[in-house]
């Protein structure tokens, strides 16, 4: 498979940190000297946000909040979706197998059956809807298109992700994580063009890791109120006791190691599972610069975000590189790419 276009879509409204902190401050009463910790903690500047920041307080239920999601979750997805078959060169009526992830919101018909109507992609595309893989979904998405173009090596496959995480704002959640969460996430929407034959980087091999037993690390609560994260203390050390070894295996299988891989593309969860991936893999310094500056400039964007990084990734020809992304279940997706 190889990766022909990516693109990377962000909604108009974009803040500075310091203008969220306040005014998520004012909707939720919490102690803003306690929030701009938490807000400084998470090493992010700036966001793109689905509304405009005075839009926020009009999402009184779940109902208000998913409406707005699918309304500027179409519009984004369709924006990303023809720059990417644009960039690919690829007209879309060729496209045959469309998969569709999102985590932070819900419809029925899903998305994907309005955006292959708005962008003009075949009444047969072969369509895959896939909620709850949050912040893995990317990379799982790619993975699937991988495995699809395997079997059908002539085709034209996309992934689509939108995740608005903006709009899954908690008023009353005064929780470590509800803060966290707060100064972490952001909006965006992301295309990717993948074909059996063609030119970008190639997928060669990929790999999904469950670990039983770790549900309670990162998820959401659902009810009346709609998603309320969870965000487990225990999440950064975990990542810590088993990624590295899961990774190294991965590799090993390849006949690679740690050291060989030129170029990683990996999802910016966050400073601190950042750090811990460096750490364990024993990677050099700015190994995941790319990482990094898309955590500052955008924060977390969920499924979004590991695409991100992989745009904004310029590898060397020739070489092999590492695309991951962690997620709930909890979960691990590794890629091996040739670029």
């Amino acid at each position: 498979m190889h990766i022909s276009g990516v693109q990377i879509v962000f909604p108009d409204h974009r803040y500075e940190q310091a203008e969220i902190t306040e005014a998520f401050s004012r909707l939720t009463e919490c102690d803003e000297d306690l929030l701009r910790r938490f807000h400084t903690a998470a090493g992010v500047e700036g966001r793109n946000l689905a509304l405009p920041l005075a839009d926020y307080p009009k999402l009184e239920s779940f109902s208000r909040a998913n409406d707005a999601y699918v309304e500027a979750a179409l519009d984004l997805g369709e924006q990303a979706m023809r720059a990417a078959l644009k960039k690919a060169d690829v007209r879309p009526e060729k496209i045959d197998h469309l998969l569709f992830c999102s985590t932070t919101g819900l419809a029925t018909p899903s998305l994907d059956a309005k955006l292959a109507q708005r962008v003009g992609l075949r009444s047969d595309v072969k369509r895959a809807p896939v909620f709850g893989l949050g912040c893995a979904a990317g990379a799982s998405g790619l993975s699937r298109l991988y495995d699809y173009l395997r079997g059908w090596p002539d085709h034209v496959a996309m992934l689509v992700c939108v995740e608005l995480c903006s709009l899954t704002i908690q008023r009353d959640d005064t929780s470590i994580a509800n803060l966290v969460a707060s100064g972490l996430f952001g909006d965006g929407a992301a295309a990717v063009v993948a074909t059996g034959r063609g030119q970008g980087p190639e997928v060669v091999a990929t790999r999904s890791r469950l670990y039983p037993g770790t549900e309670h690390l990162m998820g959401w609560a659902v009810g009346d109120h709609g998603f309320r994260i969870m965000l487990d203390p225990e999440l950064t050390g975990f990542v810590e006791q088993v990624l590295a070894a899961d990774i190294k295996a991965f590799l090993a299988d390849y006949g690679l190691l740690p050291e060989q891989v030129a170029t990683w593309v990996c999802h910016p969860g966050g400073p601190r599972v950042i750090d811990k991936i460096v750490a364990t893999l024993g990677l050099p310094p700015r190994a995941l610069d790319v990482t990094w500056r898309s955590l500052r400039e955008h924060g977390n964007l969920s499924s979004v975000s590991v695409l991100h990084v992989l745009q904004e990734t310029r590898g060397r020809p020739g070489t092999p590189a590492v695309l991951m992304a962690l997620g709930p279940g909890f979960s691990a997706e590794l890629l091996l790419l040739h670029w």
